[in-house]
């Protein structure tokens, strides 16, 4: 799933041990809880190719803030059948890759994904109310690619095989 710290870009590696960043079971990549209280949460997220965050849906708002390395490329899976890609990176006038926000709110049961478009990604996260487990659903490739089969090759590059 995720990559060993000594695994990583250097850079990433040295990311991952400044902010005591752990691997993420079940959605990938690698993080950190920085603040949680009743009204809200929030993590350090970072990703390093070939991994990525698998397509999982959550019941709150989750506000994506970039902080360093590649921008992300993020697919949206929205509960009325539209599906979008959008970056989250620091460059709105790139010309390799326009349309970058740095920051983005995902709306609760949106299902998203994401992956670098480099070799690593650092971001942050913010949730109102607070991450809770009984609110993540990770999604499945085969339903999925039903639902949005203009999305289907991305899907699968962002859900993990079935055991």
């Amino acid at each position: 799933m995720s990559a060993a710290p000594n695994e990583l870009p250097p850079e990433a590696a040295q990311w991952v041990e400044r902010l005591g960043l752990e691997p993420l079971e079940h959605e990938g990549g690698m993080f950190r809880q920085m603040h949680l209280d009743e009204h809200s949460s929030a993590i350090y997220y970072l990703l390093a190719d070939p991994d990525f965050s698998a397509l999982h849906s959550l019941a709150s708002v989750e506000v994506y803030h970039w902080y360093a390395g590649a921008p992300l490329s993020m697919l949206l899976l929205h509960p009325d059948g539209r599906a979008e890609e959008r970056l989250l990176g620091p460059d709105p006038d790139s010309r390799e890759l326009p349309g970058q926000l740095p920051q983005l709110a995902v709306p609760p049961e949106v299902m998203q994904g994401s992956s670098s478009t480099g070799a690593w990604t650092l971001i942050g996260t913010t949730m109102a109310p607070p991450f809770e487990w009984n609110g993540f659903a990770l999604g499945e490739r085969a339903e999925l690619q039903d639902r949005y089969p203009s999305a289907a090759k991305r899907i699968a590059e962002l859900t993990r095989p079935e055991a």
